[in-house]
C-alpha cells in the first residue's frame, strides 16, 4: 500500500476476532482484577494479532465498492408557494424622539417606546404622546 492511499478497515474476519480478544480479554482483566497493568498488555496482544493477520491474508483489508442498482425517484411537481414578498417596513425615526417624557419627565429609548406610527410614539411609562422634533 502506498502512503498516499487511505488505509482499508479490515473485513469481517479480522473483526470478529478483534472483537473477540477484546470481550474475552476484558472478562478476563476485570474478573481478576488486574486492569492497570492488564490493559496494555491487551493492548499489545491486540497490535500483534493485528500485525500478524495482515501479513498473513493482505486482501482481508481491501474494501471493494459495492455495486447496487440505482434507485429511480419518482418526479414529484414543485409545490413551492409563490414568491412571498415581505411587507414594506417603514423605519421609525429614532433620531427624532425627545430624550425625556414632557409629561413624567422619563427617559425616552426607541427600544422601548411603543410606536404608534412611522413618527409617532407613546411614552412607555405614561402613555402620552411624544412630540418629534423636526428634522
Amino acid at each position: 500500500m502506498s502512503q498516499n492511499e487511505p488505509e482499508k478497515p479490515p473485513l469481517l474476519p479480522w473483526r470478529t476476532v478483534h472483537a473477540l480478544i477484546w470481550l474475552v480479554g476484558l472478562y478476563i482483566l476485570i474478573s481478576r482484577g488486574w486492569i492497570f497493568p492488564g490493559i496494555f498488555v491487551l493492548i499489545a496482544i491486540s497490535a500483534i494479532l493485528e500485525g500478524i493477520f495482515r501479513q498473513s491474508s493482505p486482501r482481508s483489508f481491501e474494501v471493494g465498492n459495492p455495486v447496487s442498482p440505482p434507485v429511480e425517484t419518482p418526479l414529484i411537481p414543485d409545490r413551492t408557494p409563490a414568491a412571498v414578498y415581505p411587507a414594506i417596513v417603514q423605519e421609525h425615526r429614532i433620531d427624532l424622539l425627545p430624550q425625556y417624557c414632557p409629561a413624567c419627565n422619563a427617559p425616552v429609548r426607541g427600544h422601548e417606546v411603543k410606536w404608534t406610527g412611522p413618527q409617532s410614539a407613546n411614552c412607555p411609562y405614561c402613555g402620552t404622546n411624544l412630540p418629534m422634533s423636526k428634522s
